[in-house]
């Protein structure tokens, strides 16, 4: 029996990883960087330093942008970003749950954008924009710009309690992730050393706030890490342990159709995931988390609600609109400044339903594109269309063979839907290499239920003031200066 179960997942696992590797052959033969050059380069009559286009952000947006402007002979491209890589963030949570490595989903961006004589790229940290001699200001010194595109992206929002930052964890860059990885990982060791009941409870308690995508796939994989890998290591801790997803709206994924939602729920629950609908958090401290009717205690609070556009309508003087984001016209321009396009998280664009367009990967990569063929277009004498957004589904994953999926009237779920997911993530990745590692990850934990990212590789503040509580473990000294 036990031997027709292991011959029957293994033959799942060639046979998905099989279908992986063959659909990151076909994303590679269709991957951007891999493209020729644009069919408008050199037609524009213009020297390369004359046209000066700036893209400040290697999110999806701006790299879509980037990548066809520097196909383009009759552009100067400069791409700014404060870090040397571009991050696949639908997949950072897998980073923070030692489901992946940071190098399986990021890649460095002077990789991916063609090394030529009319592009470059430099790491920097915006502070703001000249709109009137057209400079971008950045710790290096000052950009010149014809045209200037704007992909800053989001940051976390605490909803006007900025001090719940000091324990609310936010997921946004590969060295939050760590953190956050750091964080889970060692409150199981934290646990295993416990004084007393009450502090090993704490220790083992998990607090997710925001039940949209990133709560609802973060708290699957946590429960699935604690589930599958961590009775291995830990033992009876791992069964102790308790993952509470918070989410102030009166369901999980509100975006989603009702029945997905449903479903969501029901698979969470079945990992043991404790759902808290219709709770709004009214306090969040280093040892609990208050709701209005329910006062938590916990080590690990993780913030998968609300978000903010970074300060772009700051740089540019202009008011901003709902969540800080920058209002845009159809063509995505500033007002009274066509030079300028904000795209992206850090855009307010109007769809076609009246209602602002969210802040998905799929959008910036679309209005990454639009921009790049704007501006080429223009160039060259042509004029486009205003932008329009084309949907082609929302996905979610809960865990192994646990998923939903909206293609418009089509709802999967299950394990067509969790196939559907893996299909699409793997596509979407950047690089051949990240679509091959992180292919063989997935085939690797589907097989063993292991998980090939448990390192601990700092210690959190919480490990730290734990760790002096314990004999032979003097408090921290404090360094002068």
């Amino acid at each position: 029996m036990t031997q027709a179960r292991s011959k029957t997942n293994l033959n799942a696992v060639l046979a998905i990883a099989g279908g992986m590797f063959l659909l990151a052959r076909l994303a590679r033969r269709h991957s951007p960087a891999r493209g020729r050059r644009h069919p408008e380069a050199g037609k524009t009559g213009l020297n390369p330093t004359q046209h000066k286009v700036v893209v400040v952000g290697a999110g999806f947006g701006g790299l879509q942008a980037s990548l066809r402007f520097a196909r383009c002979a009759g552009i100067d491209l400069t791409l700014i970003d404060a870090h040397n890589h571009h991050l696949f963030q639908p997949l950072l949570y897998q980073v923070a749950t030692a489901a992946l490595s940071p190098s399986d989903i990021a890649s460095p961006v002077r990789g991916i954008i063609p090394a030529s004589s009319h592009a470059r790229v430099i790491m920097a940290t915006v502070t703001g924009v000249n709109i009137e001699s057209r400079h971008v200001v950045c710790d290096v010194g000052a950009i010149p710009y014809d045209d200037l595109i704007i992909a800053t992206g989001s940051r976390p929002s605490y909803f006007r309690h900025p001090d719940w930052a000091q324990a609310a964890h936010s997921l946004k860059t590969l060295d939050d992730a760590l953190d956050v990885r750091t964080r889970i990982l060692g409150a199981f060791e934290r646990a295993s050393t416990a004084g007393n009941l009450d502090e090993r409870a704490r220790q083992l308690t998990f607090v997710l706030v925001g039940g949209g995508p990133t709560g609802v796939e973060m708290a699957g994989s946590i429960a699935e890490l604690v589930r599958d890998t961590l009775p291995r290591d830990y033992g009876t801790a791992a069964s102790e342990a308790r993952i509470i997803l918070i989410e102030a709206g009166p369901r999980v994924l509100n975006g989603f159709p009702p029945d997905l939602s449903r479903n969501a729920a029901q698979a969470l629950a079945s990992l043991g995931v404790e759902i808290r609908t219709g709770s709004r958090v009214t306090g969040i401290d280093r040892a609990r988390v208050s709701l209005h009717n329910e006062s938590i205690p916990a080590a690990t609070v993780l913030w998968t609600a609300g978000t903010e556009a970074t300060p772009v309508a700051e740089w540019l003087g202009v008011k901003p609109g709902h969540g800080g984001r920058v209002p845009v016209d159809a063509n995505l321009s500033v007002a009274d400044h066509p030079e300028i396009r904000v795209i992206g998280d850090a855009a307010l664009v109007t769809g076609q339903d009246g209602k602002p367009l969210p802040g998905l990967a799929p959008v910036a990569k679309q209005q990454g594109r639009y921009v790049s063929r704007i501006i080429i277009g223009r160039l060259a004498g042509r004029r486009l269309s205003p932008f329009r957004y084309r949907d082609y589904g929302n996905l979610a994953t809960i865990g192994r063979n646990r998923a939903v999926a909206e293609f418009g009237r089509v709802h999967l779920t299950g394990t067509p839907a969790w196939l559907a997911w893996a299909a699409a993530h793997i596509f979407f990745l950047i690089s051949y290499r990240n679509r091959v590692m992180v292919t063989a990850q997935w085939a690797f934990t589907y097989a063993t239920r292991r998980r090939g990212g448990q390192l601990i590789t700092g210690r959190s503040s919480e490990g730290s003031a734990t760790m002096a509580l314990l004999p032979g473990h003097p408090p921290p000294v404090a360094k002068p200066g």
